[in-house]
């Protein structure tokens, strides 16, 4: 037992086997990778607009650490937690957020930035619901799905049934407006049916229905409109509607194979908005160049695939529900993921949604380590067959090594 981790003995968790520290360290290596590498870059994207705004140029990288530690403490947490405890809490978690979406709204509690009222403010820190429902949303829907797993699989009503709360918190976060927090939800809760057993044709209906209603609401804001012309030539407007995507596709530019060098990118003296929050990777394609995005890729690409495993090897071990947050949790990264490059390589028009583990803001990062914390959780849970179906015990069973040990061998 590591003498620094004894407090924990009382939770058997990954933090206190049988094996001492006993956790997934490819997907922790990972995601460390990231976020050092986030770190780095933002400390380089902001220090100009840091220098101006705060007489400082490390301002940003100081709050940034700040994120971290409490990011490191929410991974602590949420990897001491059973995920019995998620199952049996999942309702209260989304209506808990719910509400936390609705005081977003009211005016005096929910802090306005760039015409949009996303945050809750405490103080010099703020809080972003949308980050905390999304993930709600798929705590919430796995529970659904294994409860209802039959009535999903073979049924209208099982299918349609998760939609009468998806779309009041969809409402929600369009009404802030989070168009990209939207579109990620209900793609991450798509994928989830999907994998549940929801045949192909009533999938395919809720693509369509999808696209038909994405359709709809960029029609329904001339501002949305605006971004979804524009993006596809923002040189048209290049001073105008078109500025960041053409400012972000100039640093891309310039970045070239090898970069202009950590610290010497132009595009951050305060031609690129937000560089150091959405657009921090078209910094780094300036300063490392396109062999450094594609790594930075690469590694976006082994985190979400680890995800992804980490839920396929949980169903394998027959821990349905575990099996179904990893699915979700690894599509809202890889969501967010995709989408952010995106914007970032004039793939997509511009939203304001930030790279996991990458990107500066406080609500992300804390909540993207947070769910690292589980997904160390499930396949910590999977080796030791805690939550298995053809297993019975509690967790109080693995203070005794020797029945476990029996247990894996086929007792």
């Amino acid at each position: 037992m590591i003498n620094g981790l004894g407090f924990l003995r009382p939770f058997p968790s990954p933090l206190n086997s049988g094996r001492g520290v006993d956790i997934d360290f490819p997907l922790l290596a990972g995601c460390l990778a990231l976020l050092g590498l986030g770190l780095v870059m933002i400390t380089s994207a902001s220090s100009e607009v840091a220098a101006a705004q705060s007489g400082t140029p490390l301002y940003y990288m100081v709050r940034h650490l700040v994120y971290l530690a409490i990011g490191a403490v929410a991974c602590v947490l949420t990897l001491m937690v059973p995920m019995s405890t998620w199952q049996a809490n999942g309702g209260k978690l989304l209506l808990g957020s719910a509400a936390l979406l609705v005081l977003v709204l009211i005016p005096g509690i929910g802090r306005e930035v760039n015409g949009a009222s996303r945050w809750i403010g405490f103080g010099i820190f703020n809080i972003q619901p949308s980050e905390l429902a999304k993930v709600a949303v798929v705590i919430y829907l796995a529970g659904y799905l294994v409860r209802r797993q039959q009535e999903v699989r073979e049924s209208w009503m099982g299918f349609i049934k998760p939609f009468f709360v998806l779309l009041p918190l969809a409402v929600l976060l369009l009404l802030e407006p989070d168009f990209g927090a939207t579109v990620v939800m209900l793609g991450a809760a798509g994928a989830m049916l999907f994998l549940g057993g929801v045949g192909l044709f009533r999938f395919l209906l809720l693509v369509i229905a999808a696209v038909v209603a994405v359709v709809i609401l960029v029609q329904a804001q001339p501002y949305r409109m605006a971004r979804l012309t524009n993006f596809a030539d923002p040189w048209a407007d290049q001073f105008g509607a078109g500025y960041q995507l053409s400012q972000a596709l100039i640093a891309f530019g310039r970045g070239e194979w090898l970069g202009v060098g950590l610290g010497n990118s132009i595009q951050k003296q305060f031609y690129l908005p937000e560089a150091h929050t959405d657009f921090v990777f078209s910094v780094l394609a300036e300063e490392l160049g396109m062999i450094g995005a594609l790594l930075t890729v690469a590694l976006f690409v082994f985190v979400g695939v680890r995800a992804l495993y980490i839920g396929l090897w949980a169903e394998r071990a027959k821990q349905f529900y575990s099996a179904y947050v990893a699915y979700g949790l690894a599509f809202l990264w890889i969501g967010q993921i995709l989408i952010n490059i995106g914007v970032n390589t004039g793939l997509l028009p511009t939203k304001g949604l930030t790279l996991p583990f990458l990107s500066y803001g406080g609500s992300s990062l804390v909540v993207c380590a947070a769910c690292l914390g589980v997904l160390l959780r499930i396949e910590w849970e999977r080796r030791s067959l805690l939550g298995s179906e053809e297993v019975e015990f509690s967790e109080d069973d693995f203070f005794d090594e020797s029945a476990v040990r029996e247990l894996r061998h086929g007792r």
